[in-house]
This record gives C-alpha cells, sequence and structure tokens, in this order.
C-alpha cells in the first residue's frame, strides 16, 4: 500500500464528517458518536504515516501536479508527531465532551453544531501540520480560526462575545501579517512551496529577507502567544467551556511554534534572529509565570502557565542546534498532553464545586480523591519533578543551552529554573486552595460522569507513556531535528531531482515524451521577474554531480547560502542521481552528453534560483540565434 494515499485523510475526513454531523443537525448521540469514529479512523491514519515517516518524509502530490506548481502534503517526522498527539488528545477531548454534555449549551438547548465546530478545527490543524507550502498553511489557519471563534463563543454570554471579539480581531492582524509576508515572498521568487523557497530564499537581498523572516515571525508568535503578542490569551481561553479550553491549550498555540520551527529552521537557517527569540522566550516564561501566581481562578492561573511555557519552546528554537530542536519537540508533545489534562480536571473541578474560583474552592479532596489524582500527576510534571516528562524535557533543554554555552544560554538557563519552581508554587497553590483547605460554603451534592474522569484518565496515561518512553520518542525527535536541518531529504523528496520545477507529477513524467534538442542547442527558460538571481543549483554533464555553494556552519551542506557566489560552488554527489542519465535522451550518448555540459555551462551564471520559471516542454535554440 502507498501510505502517501493517507496523507489527506486527517484533512478531508473531518471536514466530509461535519458535513455529515451537519445533516443529523440535533441528534446529538448520533452527531457525538460519528465525530468520536471518525477521528479514531484519522488517528489510525496519522499513526501509520507516523510510522513511514522513519524512512524519510512521504509526498503526496494533489491533483498529480508536482510542487512547486501544485500543492503537496507532506509528512515528515516533525509533523507527523505533531498531527499524533494532535489528534489523539482531540479524541479525548471529544469523548469528555460527550458525558459532560457541553454541546447542550447555556440554555439547555441541543447546539448542533459544536461536533462539525470541532471537526472543523481538526482539519485546520491537520492541514497546517501536513501543508508543504505556506499558502495552504494559511489556508489552514483560516479553516482553524473560523471552527475556533464558533466554539468559543457557543452559549452567547456577554462575557464569551466579548473574549471571542478580541479573539477574532488579533487572529485576523495575525493573519494579516501572514498574507502579507506571503505576498512578498511570491514577488520576490516568485514561489510558496517550502522546499522550493529553502532553495531561493537565500538568493534574494538579505535586508528583504530579513524583512520577510521578522513578518512571518511576528504572525506566528501572535497565534504561538509569545510575550508581548500574549495579551489576548489569559482573557479569551478562560471563558470558554471546559472541553473548548482545554483542546484549544494544547492544539492552537502548537501550531504558531510548529510555524515559527518550520520556518526558522527550513526558509531561514542562518539564525539571524535566535539572539532576539532567545530574549523574548526568556520574557515569555518570566511574565507568564508571575501572571499565573497572581490569579485567584484556576482556569486564568493555568492560562497564564500555558503562556510562560510557550516560553520554553521558544528557548529551543533559539539554542538552534539539534539538541535544541529535539528537546523542543519532545516538550511541545509533553506540553500539549498535560496542559489539556490539566484543563480537563479543572473542568471536572468546576463540576464537582461549581466554580473554579480558588477563594470558593475546598475539601474537594474529600469529596472526589479520584479528582484529586488527576490534577496532582500532570500538575507534578508541568513543575518539572523528577521523573516525568515535564522534568525529562526540561533538562533537555538546558543541556543543549549549556553545551552551547554562551551568556545569553545562560540566561535562558537561569529563567527556566526560576519559571520551573515558580510553576511548583502556583500549582501547589492551587492543590492546597481547592483540595486541602476547608470549603468556605459547602459544595453541591454532584457527582461526576465517569466518562470524563475517563478521558481525562487517558491524557495522564499518555503523559506517562511519553515519560516512560521517553528514550525512544527522544531518538525519534532527534531524527527529526537532523532532517529539518539537513534540509536536503525534505527538498529531494518534495522536489524530486529530474521533476523539479516542473510541475509535473512523477507518475505523469514517466509517461510524458523526452524533446530531443537539436545538436548545440540550450534549453531557454523564462524569467518573468526579470534577470536571474545568483545560482542555486546547477546541473553538470555528469547527471550524478550537483554543484552548490558552500555554507555556513550553521547552514547544513547542500542548502545554498545567501552569501554565495558562483566562484564559491562546489561538486558534491546528488541523492539518487544515476551515471547512465546521459542516455535518457533518445539519441543520446557521447554527444548528449557533451551538448549538456555547454548547457549547464551557460547556465552556471544564470540558473533559475528564483522567480524562474522552466517550460515544461522546453524549448531549444541554436547556439548564435536569438530566443
Amino acid at each position: 500500500m502507498n501510505i502517501a494515499l493517507l496523507l489527506p485523510f486527517p484533512i478531508v475526513l473531518p471536514l466530509f464528517a461535519a458535513g455529515v454531523l451537519l445533516v443529523l443537525g440535533r441528534r446529538r448521540s448520533a452527531q457525538a458518536w460519528t465525530a468520536v469514529a471518525i477521528m479514531s479512523v484519522v488517528l489510525a491514519a496519522a499513526i501509520t504515516l507516523l510510522i513511514g515517516s522513519l524512512d524519510g518524509p512521504v509526498v503526496l502530490d494533489v491533483g498529480n501536479w508536482a510542487a512547486p506548481v501544485g500543492i503537496s502534503l507532506v509528512a515528515d517526522r516533525l509533523s507527523t508527531i505533531m498531527l499524533v498527539t494532535s489528534v489523539a488528545v482531540t479524541l479525548l477531548v471529544l469523548i469528555y465532551s460527550i458525558f459532560q454534555g457541553v454541546a447542550d449549551g447555556e440554555q439547555g438547548a441541543p447546539t448542533a453544531v459544536y461536533y462539525p465546530a470541532f471537526m472543523i478545527l481538526s482539519a485546520g490543524v491537520s492541514d497546517a501540520f501536513l501543508t508543504g507550502d505556506m499558502f495552504n498553511m494559511y489556508v489552514g489557519f483560516e479553516i482553524l480560526l473560523t471552527a475556533s471563534f464558533v466554539l468559543l463563543t457557543m452559549g452567547g454570554t456577554s462575557e464569551r462575545m466579548r473574549s471571542g471579539s478580541v479573539y477574532v480581531i488579533v487572529s485576523l492582524v495575525s493573519s494579516m501579517i501572514f498574507l502579507a509576508a506571503l505576498g512578498m515572498t511570491y514577488a520576490a521568487v516568485g514561489t510558496v512551496n517550502m522546499a522550493d523557497l529553502a532553495q531561493k530564499l537565500p538568493a534574494i537581498d538579505p535586508g528583504m529577507r530579513l524583512i520577510l523572516q521578522i513578518m512571518f515571525l511576528v504572525a506566528f508568535g501572535l497565534k504561538a502567544a509569545i510575550f508581548p503578542l500574549s495579551a489576548w490569551l489569559p482573557d479569551s481561553y478562560p471563558t470558554a467551556s471546559g472541553p473548548v479550553t482545554a483542546v484549544f491549550a494544547g492544539l492552537l498555540t502548537k501550531v504558531g511554534v510548529y510555524a515559527i520551527i518550520r520556518t526558522q529552521f527550513l526558509l531561514f537557517p542562518d539564525g539571524r534572529l535566535d539572539g532576539i527569540l532567545a530574549f523574548f522566550a526568556i520574557i515569555t516564561m518570566l511574565v507568564g509565570i508571575l501572571g499565573a501566581i497572581a490569579q485567584e481562578n484556576a482556569k486564568r492561573l493555568l492560562s497564564f502557565t500555558l503562556v510562560s511555557h510557550i516560553g520554553y519552546l521558544i528557548w529551543g528554537v533559539s539554542i538552534g542546534s539539534e539538541a535544541g530542536l529535539s528537546s523542543t519537540m519532545f516538550y511541545a508533545i509533553h506540553h500539549i498532553v498535560v496542559q489539556t489534562a490539566l484543563f480537563l480536571v479543572v473542568g471536572l473541578i468546576g463540576w464537582v464545586a461549581g466554580t473554579t474560583s480558588l477563594i470558593k474552592l475546598g475539601s474537594i479532596m474529600k469529596a472526589a480523591p479520584i479528582v484529586a489524582i488527576l490534577y496532582f500527576l500532570p500538575a507534578i510534571s508541568l513543575g518539572g519533578i523528577p521523573p516525568f516528562s515535564g522534568f525529562l524535557g526540561k533538562v533537555g533543554l538546558i543541556e543543549a543551552s549549556a553545551a552551547k554555552g554562551t551568556a545569553l544560554d545562560y540566561c535562558l538557563i537561569a529563567a527556566g529554573l526560576v519559571t520551573s519552581l515558580l510553576t511548583l508554587y502556583a500549582v501547589i497553590r492551587v492543590w492546597n486552595m481547592a483540595f486541602w483547605q476547608e470549603a468556605p460554603d459547602e459544595l453541591p451534592d454532584r457527582s461526576y460522569p465517569s466518562g470524563m474522569v475517563t478521558s481525562a484518565s487517558g491524557l495522564i496515561v499518555l503523559m506517562l507513556g511519553i515519560t516512560i518512553f521517553a528514550a525512544p520518542i527522544r531518538s525519534f525527535t532527534d531524527g527529526a531535528a537532523r532532517e529539518l536541518i539537513e534540509h536536503k531529504p525534505y527538498i529531494h523528496a518534495v522536489l524530486p531531482d529530474l521533476e523539479r520545477g516542473s510541475g509535473i507529477s512523477p507518475d505523469v513524467a514517466e509517461q510524458a515524451p523526452v524533446p530531443t534538442p537539436e545538436p548545440g542547442a540550450t534549453p531557454s527558460v523564462k524569467f518573468p521577474f526579470g534577470e536571474a538571481p545568483t545560482p542555486q543549483e546547477v546541473r553538470t554533464s555528469d547527471p550524478s554531480q550537483t554543484q552548490v555553494p558552500s555554507r555556513s556552519p550553521r547552514e547544513p551542506e547542500g542548502v545554498p547560502s545567501g552569501s554565495a557566489t558562483p566562484s564559491e560552488y562546489v561538486t558534491t554527489p546528488a541523492a539518487g542521481a544515476s551515471s547512465s542519465a546521459a542516455g535518457a535522451v533518445p539519441g543520446g550518448s557521447a554527444g548528449a552528453s557533451s551538448s549538456a555540459a555547454g548547457a549547464a555551462s551557460a547556465f552556471a551564471g544564470s540558473p533559475w534560483a528564483s522567480g524562474g520559471v522552466v517550460d515544461p516542454q522546453p524549448q531549444f535554440v541554436t547556439e548564435g540565434e536569438g530566443r
């Protein structure tokens, strides 16, 4: 079976399910369990893709139009581990919702759009993770924005409408910046495919490249809630229902972090903004946790801890090393699971006590000891107590910073340790006030549904699984970090050598006739954006050789550097090239090889590095003639 055919499943199935669920209307039970069944299938597909990514990125050309012309879906290690974690969390939150009855809304009337909105949200998140081009990522963001606004304002209370409006305004600002950056990128290089951008962006003006990098970082920083772009989150998330807040806390900010990782390491690998990222990581950690310890409501307190621990993820990105990136991925999947679990448990606290105000809480240990256990385990993991996954992730970040050894890295370590201690103080404070102290008023005699406990317990099991299997998971994230930093596996998977830049899928290319050049002819190339920029990759007469510019120490071999000139080019073997490629042209022999050598020499100064569009059916001109 070609597992690439599974790539559309996490996107298409939830969208299809949303339509089916709308047809089911107010039959809530049928809606709910259909949603669970669909997400179970999506989870199975995601796990299969994760296993397949062990052998390298899995790519699907949508509509048989290959990159960079068509839309590509790409499942590499980074995208699949985020996909599996997000789908598993969404599935458990859906089960929690079924038993809580949150779809009944504030007025007790069934809300027919709750489960369809959840499906659309999942599709948007999956699209953002799996897409191979920046515009499709923008589409994914807009899909999840639409669904998240519906979920956030469900119930129609004035508080939810106010917070939902703030959330939408912030998200629209982020989207406008993102779209503007996309337009400028396309104007500069003529593509939005990420693999193609990784080759072409280094050739544009360094000042323009820096502007684009900053714009993308601001757009994604708003979605990730990096300080000072995080003020909207603590005001928006706590007003939603428990399951909605939980899935928002677990997934939406991580989509922003994922986009930062993907762009900073694949498109802008020079690390020019690492110092700025480190500074904002420190500020985000400290400001977020100081806000948390000042809160008197458990949901707002957890919202501030969410902001502070985004700082840990940005810390790992700012290190710029394989170890730092691997630690970021490990901490991201830990944080998705733990933060979601804590919000679900706080929902259970609100169910039992009728409030999440710490001043009004107390005696829950007596009333619901199971809820106490469910809170205690993820809380101490978030606080970094060994041997749980939170401790392991933070140790990885500390080791990566210590290995780099700059003054800024030691500041990051200090801020991380202080944030961890204050996080522990914040979650212990919730424990003391909600579970140990006597309740000021008698708790309502209200039992909690067993299904809510079961789904929250499922997240605790996931957290313990991350702890127990930390070594193989870390080995997986090490491979993901290496794959992303090296670039070459991703680029060659999305843009196969023989069809690179043609817009023709490999399946179609195998059946297409190959034009025969006249003796001494060179292929004509159209450059709609003017003169061809600095070369990115030049084919030689020997198909087993590819010319690539030398790189700085951070930039891995095989990916062009922005400062490279033609004189700096070195010759390295091209992956998958065949020494017999000269015979691919009908009638080709030594003469064809000689002609190819002349073509490569002629194009050494002006290849299609930026903005160049190669005619899928190239025209040939005889030397000495005009085009």
